[in-house]
């Protein structure tokens, strides 16, 4: 009997050993070393990809925002604000319904087959507003123009990058907007698009939020001359 309470005390001691080491290792060192190597080598990433503008966070490199107007009184859907460059639609997000202590956003993408009707509808919406609102005088957009992301959300619904194409789409009515040289706004998509990953991983991209922060520098620019 005393024999088999000893050998359960050592294994007892030895598990409460190994879980205080492993804890310590795992929940405590590890985590410290990690961080410590992230701040070191890469703090800008560790920190979330925060972007700046005077001074003040203003989003985060890794997330697309929205640019919209104010809702209007018995409107669900406000209308965007065509001042700035838009994203991509955000048909994924949905918001929080299980907590309703916090207003949350959620992620994801709208799981729906190409020849779903619905998606047909809402693509076939997007690119007539597209066009609509990108044709300024002088220079008309067609259908054919507008590319694919334009009018489809991203798996995530948060995609902060749109195409150079589309960005390109945008420049006249943005600078028309913001009574700036089309020629202008053009060199600042082109200033503010990223090339493929090592040169053959992805996409070119723009990052929108980028962009626009840069493009209310020019417009501010302007209008101090």
């Amino acid at each position: 009997m005393n024999t088999s309470l000893g050998n359960s005390a050592r294994l007892f001691g030895a598990g409460l050993r190994a879980l205080l080491v492993l804890t310590l290792v795992c929940g405590v060192i590890y985590p410290l070393a990690v961080t410590g190597v992230a701040q070191g080598l890469m703090p800008g990433h560790a920190n979330g990809s925060k972007i700046s503008s005077h001074g003040k966070v203003v989003g985060s490199a890794l997330i697309g925002q929205r640019y919209d107007l104010p809702l209007k009184k018995g409107q669900e859907t406000p209308d965007p604000d065509l001042r700035w460059f838009q994203p991509r639609p955000s048909n994924g997000l949905g918001t929080n319904s299980v907590n309703t202590q916090y207003s949350l956003i959620l992620s994801g993408a709208t799981n729906r087959s190409g020849d779903n009707k619905e998606l047909i509808d809402w693509v076939t919406a997007a690119k007539a507003a597209v066009v609509k609102d990108n044709s300024v005088p002088g220079h008309p957009v067609s259908p054919s123009q507008v590319p694919a992301d334009a009018v489809t959300s991203s798996g995530s619904g948060l995609d902060p990058d749109i195409s150079p194409a589309y960005a390109d789409l945008q420049v006249n009515r943005v600078a028309a907007r913001n009574h700036l040289d089309a020629a202008q706004v053009a060199r600042l998509v082109d200033q503010h698009t990223d090339g493929r990953i090592l040169g053959f991983v992805g996409e070119p991209r723009v990052n929108v939020l980028q962009l626009n922060i840069a493009l209310k520098q020019l417009a501010h620019e302007a209008g101090t001359r």
